[in-house]
């Protein structure tokens, strides 16, 4: 439920902030497990890790200070649909086996990409599912300009995850437009991508992330680093030149975001649970891409620290995970900036650099709501910024959804 007034001012002063403050929060009805959100006018969708039996929540923000929960879907068993993106009037959404949590029973789950019709922004209508075809299905998804939706699934007769790129000119109908998979993920692959560090030995597709002109993708490929495809044939999708910082550098890329007026990339390599022992130096990068065949790394954020009076001399003192997850993704409809990064590392909150020395990130702000009832820290999952700067961000397990708006210089 939303909070009452007085709730929200003992949060806000509970929280931690620098250029920040504590608008709004919603628990999303007890569910709490929130991942990936985005705002389409006076609406918020929520979309949920599936701890929960939720798949979905639709949160109507017309007055931000009171969120009101309008619709909820769920989920099958042994299933997630943990993404949401949107286009136009189509919602998608990925179905996804649920790998980190015990299973349900013997129910296989549902894997593939949910498509829905938006007309009524507080009521999907499902219009069609497309599956994969395998026992996975889809994790991070793409659909910010019409026709094309990137999924990061195992391309056909692939082993692992790879890439496939969906056309939705018939939302109806969905169809395969184009895929890619890594080196070595088919058997009658000449060359394979062996993993360099055998505690980080991921080598699979994360995500992908279109430039806007179309004829180029940055794919984040967990401990393979990150990769640049030439995608100006879909039917003939090609590697370009990769770059990779594993080891002895923690991987497991989780998002390659480009800043297309700027020929740099936005490199986010995701904290896993067990610590920085089990993680190594995991960080977000800054890599030049004006020489797409020699990426090149020029800078990463510093490590958060935890502001003064605090009961731990580093967040990796603070319980529960801490380091990256993932950046606003500079949606068309939200802010959009090529200078100021929003960002979330789960135990250390919200964080907030100006790039606009690329060699000398720096940090500008931060947001870090109090512990959840019953959960040792806030675990920042992920995050939507409006045109405003009103941040949405989500808190991974019983958190719900918390609005704060950025008050520093917007660049």
């Amino acid at each position: 439920m939303a909070q009452t007034l007085q709730r929200i001012r003992d949060m806000a002063a509970h929280s931690m902030t620098a250029n920040t403050r504590l608008i709004a929060h919603h628990d999303l009805n007890g569910c709490g497990d929130g991942m990936q959100l985005i705002k389409v006018g006076d609406y918020v969708y929520v979309a949920h890790v599936g701890s929960s039996d939720k798949a979905l929540t639709i949160l109507d923000c017309a007055d931000v200070e009171n969120p009101q929960v309008v619709r909820q879907l769920s989920h099958p068993p042994n299933t997630h649909n943990h993404k949401v993106q949107i286009v136009g009037n189509t919602l998608i959404q990925n179905s996804e086996w649920i790998s980190y949590l015990p299973p349900s029973g013997d129910t296989p789950p549902v894997c593939g990409v949910n498509v829905y019709n938006l007309d009524d922004p507080t009521d999907p209508k499902k219009v069609a599912f497309y599956p994969t075809g395998d026992r996975n299905g889809v994790h991070r998804i793409w659909f910010r300009d019409a026709p094309y939706a990137w999924i990061a699934a195992q391309a056909p007769g692939a082993r692992s995850r790879g890439l496939r790129v969906l056309d939705l000119s018939d939302p109806a109908n969905p169809q395969l437009a184009g895929s890619w998979w890594l080196p070595g993920q088919k058997d009658t692959d000449a060359e394979r991508w062996e993993a360099l560090d055998p505690h980080h030995n991921h080598l699979q597709v994360h995500g992908v992330i279109p430039h806007p002109n179309g004829q180029r993708a940055y794919a984040s490929c967990t401990d393979a680093g990150m990769v640049i495809l030439d995608t100006s044939d879909l039917n003939d999708i090609r590697y370009l030149s990769r770059i990779n910082w594993c080891p002895p550098f923690g991987g497991y890329s989780h998002t390659s975001l480009p800043l297309p007026g700027r020929d740099l990339v936005v490199e986010v390599c995701e904290t896993v649970d067990g610590g920085r022992e089990r993680n190594g130096d995991k960080r977000i990068w800054l890599i030049d891409v004006r020489a797409e065949l020699n990426p090149v790394m020029v800078s990463s954020f510093k490590a958060p620290v935890p502001p003064q009076g605090s009961p731990w001399a580093s967040f990796d003192d603070r319980p529960l995970r801490f380091g990256p997850h993932n950046v606003h993704e500079n949606y068309a409809n939200g802010y959009v900036s090529e200078r100021l990064i929003f960002s979330t590392y789960f135990n250390a909150g919200v964080r907030i650099h100006d790039i606009s020395d690329p060699d000398r990130p720096e940090e500008v702000g931060y947001f870090i709501p109090p512990s959840p009832e019953g959960q040792a820290a806030p675990q920042i999952n992920d995050l939507w910024v409006d045109p405003n700067g009103l941040i949405y961000c989500t808190d991974r397990r019983t958190g719900g959804v918390y609005i704060a708006e950025y008050t520093g210089p917007k660049i």
